[in-house]
């Protein structure tokens, strides 16, 4: 199986590439510094470009099974970069006949439905409002790309990510429900790389925590 992946230099991406290579996929990596990734094997094939180019995110996409949607804001970005991003990434699904795709958000990212918020829940809402609001906005963005798609997503949910080792478990539950405030990003890796052929998610947004 080939995955499309992109975000691959970010601390969670990396980790992701990491587990996908060792597992035998072959991966299709999009990056806009090919020297940032530093990792090479003969099952990874890196594309430079950026996200938002229509032509290069078309030819990461080309020939895979499942895509892999993990870039998000950094300092310097534009303030729709996940938005503008996910739609040139889903036009580029359609044309290549994907239909998976999996994405990562934080937990100020609503599920109605699911989700039983605690006082402190609320709180971290709140101030992620107020103090993020625009990577919120572009979170929803997002989201609302992909429900009018025609892509079978999953947005996988995570609270504080930690850079402790993983310990090689993790809950996944809703917002306030089988949930905690942080996960370590090596476990959340784990849980995103199963997303690939497990259909238990299709259109949720699972929370995924310690």
């Amino acid at each position: 199986m080939t995955l499309a992946l992109f975000g691959a230099t970010g601390r969670t991406g990396r980790r992701v590439l990491d587990r996908a290579l060792a597992a035998g996929y072959h991966v299709r990596a999009l990056v806009r510094d090919p020297a940032g990734l530093g990792v090479s094997s003969d099952h990874l094939t890196v594309i430079t470009g950026d996200v938002q180019d229509p032509a290069t995110v078309a030819a990461t996409v080309a020939g895979t099974d499942a895509v892999l949607s993990l870039f998000g804001q950094v300092k310097g970005s534009p303030p729709t970069l996940q938005t503008d991003g996910t739609r040139v990434i889903v036009d580029a699904m359609r044309t290549a006949g994907v239909r998976r795709i999996v994405t990562l958000s934080g937990g100020g990212l609503r599920d109605d439905a699911h989700d039983r918020p605690k006082a402190a829940d609320r709180i971290i809402r709140f101030l992620l409002r107020t103090l993020s609001g625009q990577v919120l906005a572009d979170a929803e963005g997002h989201l609302e790309v992909l429900r009018s798609s025609h892509t079978d997503w999953t947005v996988v949910r995570g609270p504080r990510l930690t850079e402790k080792p993983g310990v090689g478990g993790y809950r996944v539950g809703w917002v306030g429900v089988n949930a905690s405030t942080q996960i370590s990003r090596d476990d959340l890796a784990d849980f995103i790389l199963t997303q690939v052929d497990d259909r238990r998610f299709l259109h949720a947004m699972p929370f995924v925590s310690a």
